[in-house]
């Protein structure tokens, strides 16, 4: 049996695949309401205006007072696939 994790998120391609739409209803979700298309206690992020890059680096650095740093908690592979996400929104059909 391997010590540590037994579930290791990566993209496609790598050790294990992850579904972005968990880690980010598990990671995200809790601030950003209907996944992301709506403001809940953080901002929409449906048709945001920020770049790929501050979104990688407000994901990985936080915003002082509003948005906790998420560090090296997701791999360089999983932040791209978040934003991808975050590209991808729609409004839900009604």
């Amino acid at each position: 049996m391997q010590s540590g994790p037994h579930i290791s998120p990566t993209v496609p391609g790598g050790a294990a695949e992850f579904d972005v739409h968990k880690l980010f209803a598990n990671s995200c979700g809790w601030c950003h309401s209907k996944g992301g298309r709506e403001a809940g206690k953080g901002p929409q992020l449906m048709g945001t205006s920020l770049t790929d890059a501050e979104l990688i680096s407000r994901i990985r650095n936080g915003k002082v007072g509003q948005m906790p740093a998420f560090g090296s908690a997701f791999t360089p592979e999983q932040m791209t696939a978040i934003v991808a996400y975050i590209r991808a929104l729609k409004p839900e059909p009604k």
